[in-house]
């Protein structure tokens, strides 16, 4: 298993919601019965194919579990489809309230804290970094992105708050960069997303900086792989809008999040550090090798038992399906959860927008076609992110509808899921619009 494949690019390389079928539903199916009128919890009548899909995965044994969940516009429960347990050999089965480690889910939370701050008038989007953190004033950007890191040219403009929300900023990361930059972040401990307590084959296993304070400078004293606002590229820009959140609100990075978005949200089960009494919650996370499943990360001696050296705002939260759909719910009502408004209308449209400069060059990225917000992928109407272990989730405000997709296996992409599971759900979603117009004729 390849150290970068462990982090792959979010919602599978297939644009979300795309479809001709799905686009021209419109917002006529946020109007129809399915979902909100069943009592059931589970609505796997409603999506025949992505139920299918799900217990193709489960009955072959390829996932422990999977745990789908659709929400319309402000309904305050989601329903699910799905299943399976914990573990695989476990009895505990999986709900909403079980914990999954999010990853790059974490990327859209972190990106939509930074447009609070924006909100604020903390800072704007187009703010100099270095602004806020002075280390980044003088910036070096290296002339080939997996050459030498004395051979360099001054940065031709300044990194912005855009270009850290967009992956635009030049910055590299250990699961894209290449070469002695690769080593450079490995040997000063610039690591994002924690993986397992014990070594994997294959993979470095670097200390990681004491503190994100101590990352963020270490982080500034490395070249950037291009030059700001040119190219996109995936990159350690989300962990950094971190420390930009610390020193702008003068809040910890944890804390700013506990108090300005969980707490208000009622996202009491979303963690950098699971608690101890929570454990049991917790899947286990596993290696896809061949066709065998290994365990990477059991639940009962997690590694995010413990407490990160560094709080990853681009990858290491761990969070419920119930607490994750909270957020969704959010993000639908531009800012507000019931009657909670946790930001502006204005910031969540901002947020949700494309926001790459006009100067990035996306070919050969994955945004090519796409468009990228506050941490999240914004297409056709659609936003939002996947991570690591095979999750997804996103909002269509076309549709009204809010939907996660929830297992745990690394690397992402040994499975096909996230393509086969759009496809799904574009062809339930065209069956229901079908249904619908049949049925109004």
């Amino acid at each position: 298993m390849a150290f970068r494949t462990f982090e792959q690019p979010s919602l599978s390389r297939r644009s979300l919601f795309r479809g001709s079928a799905y686009a021209a539903a419109g917002g006529v199916l946020a109007s129809l019965p399915f979902g909100r009128a069943l009592l059931a919890h589970d609505v796997s009548q409603s999506w025949p194919n992505v139920a299918a899909l799900v217990e193709k995965y489960l009955s072959e044994g390829k996932v422990a579990n999977m745990l789908l969940t659709f929400g319309w516009g402000q309904d305050d429960m989601a329903h699910t489809v799905g299943g399976g347990k914990l573990a695989l050999k476990g009895s505990t089965d999986v709900d909403m309230d079980s914990l999954y480690r999010i990853y790059s889910m974490s990327k859209p939370i972190t990106g939509m804290a930074t447009m609070m701050l924006i909100d604020d008038g903390a800072f704007e989007l187009d703010t100099p970094l270095y602004d806020i953190i002075p280390a980044f004033r003088d910036t070096q950007v290296l002339v080939d992105p997996e050459g030498p890191l004395d051979n360099t040219v001054p940065a031709e403009r300044p990194i912005t708050i855009r270009q850290l929300l967009t992956h635009t900023a030049g910055i590299g990361y250990t699961i894209t960069s290449k070469g002695p930059l690769l080593d450079a972040y490995i040997e000063n401990g610039i690591v994002g997303g924690r993986v397992s307590r014990f070594p994997i084959p294959g993979l470095p296993n670097p200390t990681p900086a004491p503190g994100l304070e101590v990352w963020t400078d270490r982080l500034a004293s490395l070249p950037l792989a291009y030059q700001p606002a040119t190219k996109w590229s995936y990159s350690n820009s989300i962990d950094l809008l971190g420390r930009v959140i610390e020193v702008a609100s003068g809040m910890n990075f944890e804390a700013f999040l506990k108090t300005r978005m969980f707490e208000p949200l009622g996202m009491n089960s979303t963690w950098m550090t699971v608690p101890e009494s929570e454990k049991g919650r917790l899947t286990d996370n596993y290696g896809i090798l061949g066709d065998t499943l290994l365990p990477l990360d059991p639940g009962a001696n997690s590694i995010f038992l413990d407490e990160p050296k560094v709080p990853a705002g681009g990858g290491g939260l761990v969070s419920s399906p119930k607490d994750y759909d909270r957020f969704l719910r959010m993000l639908l009502g531009y800012g507000k959860l019931g009657d909670e408004r946790v930001m502006s209308e204005a910031a969540v449209r901002l947020g949700t927008s494309n926001l790459i400069p006009e100067t990035v060059d996306l070919t050969g990225s994955w945004m090519v076609g796409q468009g990228h917000g506050a941490g999240g992928r914004s297409l056709n109407g659609t936003f939002g992110w996947g991570g690591a272990a095979g999750t997804l989730a996103a909002v269509d405000y076309k549709l009204g509808l809010r939907t996660g997709l929830y297992t745990q296996y690394m690397p992402s992409d040994a499975y096909p899921i996230r393509d086969e599971y759009l496809a799904a759900l574009e062809a339930d979603v065209a069956a229901m619009h079908a249904g619908h117009a049949n049925h109004a004729s």
